[in-house]
């Protein structure tokens, strides 16, 4: 199949869903793409078997080959980061910056540590010989969040703007972090050079900071020169993939840049809105990347469950899944319960205590495609057995925090505020 065709699939698979959604189902629809897509990837792939050597098979086949590591890597995510952060509330992220710098930096280096030791250990017991630097790269690939799917959901339960925004800025900030962490690891597995992680931190960090401070500084500059919406998403598109390409070739994070993009054009336009409500009376710029955030995201999520169509069982499977999702739950909690407890004096926000907090953030922290196209680029350098279980354990952790977590956030969230309520309740009892 070619890409055209492959594009017709996704875009009528798409159409269906979401329409089906609206009208009958009603699920979040990022969640809906992935639960239904996915089920349609299963009935596909039993037809199939039956089906036997024919062009269908061969159809099924060509496209669960498709690239899609390249394709979200490559393609689509620069610009996904980049609307996502244009969303972001300037004011409520310097207020949180604490927060949110040792939830995307320290947070994600404990939970993909601690992952590959638990997975480790749990390998071990059941008979399974991991290297411990491999079972840490699984870590890395699962660990990073996903922004897309997390603001979906969040915006629909009614959290604090300061609870929101850190969790939403966390969710773009530590894909920089899991990637270079990724790397740092890849390099000891793969055994392809000695790197200092705290070097292969500040390269990937403050170069992409400078290079995206730079670009976007030189090109808002010149987008302020014309008065047409349509040249200003020009430039913009200009901006982050410019960005996200110098990166690449330097070998800094084009993740990170594109979330510094997208947070810099967001904060200058807002300085200039009374020049740009004129040039711009019906909210093009806005809309546009509006607009193109949802489209890009339902074809990521669709994406993602077609993709089970190229996708194999690893023989250790019955051990994957509950140590995916078990072990998954437990490096989250104390990722985020050790970034804070290292800022608890300075007050964590929504009144919630730490117990709660860290619950909160870990039953909100979604995976999606980042976790996948990582997964499927160790194809180059492990062998089929490590493999195999990278990509299921990327595809049990995807599945079971986009579906069952994102259909049971709501619940989880409203059992934290009733324990909320009555800690403050006998809290201010006490005080009297």
């Amino acid at each position: 199949m070619g890409i055209m065709g492959y594009f017709l699939l996704i875009l009528v698979i798409i159409a269906l869903i979401r329409v089906l959604n609206e009208k009958f189902i009603h699920m979040q629809g990022d969640i809906a793409l992935v639960l239904f897509s996915s089920a349609l990837s299963v009935v596909v792939l039993v037809i199939s078997r039956f089906a036997g050597d024919s062009g269908f098979s061969e159809t099924v086949s060509s496209i669960g080959s498709f690239q899609f590591s390249e394709y979200l890597l490559d393609g689509v995510l620069c610009f996904m980061l980049f609307s996502g952060a244009g969303k972001v509330n300037i004011r409520k992220f310097k207020a949180n910056i604490k927060n949110i710098s040792l939830l995307a930096l320290l947070a994600t280096v404990i939970s993909s540590a601690l992952y590959g030791f638990l997975f480790w250990a749990a390998a071990y017991i059941c008979g399974l010989r991991l290297d411990i630097w491999l079972c840490i790269l699984f870590g890395c690939i699962v660990s990073p969040t996903d922004p897309i799917a997390a603001t979906g959901i969040l915006n629909k339960l009614g959290l604090s703007k300061n609870v929101t925004s850190v969790i939403e800025s966390e969710s773009l900030f530590n894909d920089g972090t899991g990637v270079a962490c990724f790397l740092f690891v890849k390099s000891i597995v793969s055994r392809s050079g000695e790197a200092n992680f705290l070097l292969v931190m500040l390269k990937e960090v403050l170069g992409a900071f400078a290079v995206a401070f730079v670009v976007s500084f030189l090109l808002f500059r010149f987008m302020m020169l014309s008065k047409s919406p349509v040249t200003h998403i020009i430039v913009s598109l200009l901006d982050v993939s410019l960005c996200y390409a110098v990166c690449e070739e330097c070998g800094f994070s084009g993740i990170i840049a594109s979330v510094v993009c997208g947070m810099y054009f967001s904060y200058m336009k807002n300085k200039y809105s009374d020049k740009f409500a004129v040039t711009d009376t019906k909210g093009i710029y806005h809309s546009f990347w509006d607009a193109a955030e949802e489209i890009l995201n339902s074809v990521l999520f669709v994406m993602i469950g077609l993709s089970l169509l190229g996708a194999k069982a690893s023989e250790y499977l019955p051990f994957i899944v509950p140590a995916a999702v078990v072990i998954g739950l437990i490096s989250r909690f104390a990722g985020v319960f050790s970034a804070g407890a290292i800022n608890r004096k300075h007050g964590i926000p929504g009144n919630y205590n730490l117990p709660e907090y860290s619950a909160l953030l870990t039953w909100s922290g979604l995976k999606g495609g980042l976790s996948l196209a990582l997964a499927m680029s160790t194809a180059e350098f492990l062998g089929e057995t490590e493999y195999l279980i990278a990509i299921n354990l990327a595809y049990v952790t995807i599945f079971f925090t986009t579906i069952v977590q994102g259909l049971t956030t709501k619940i989880v969230y409203k059992r934290i505020e009733r324990s909320k309520a009555l800690r403050l309740r006998r809290e201010s009892e006490a005080a009297r």
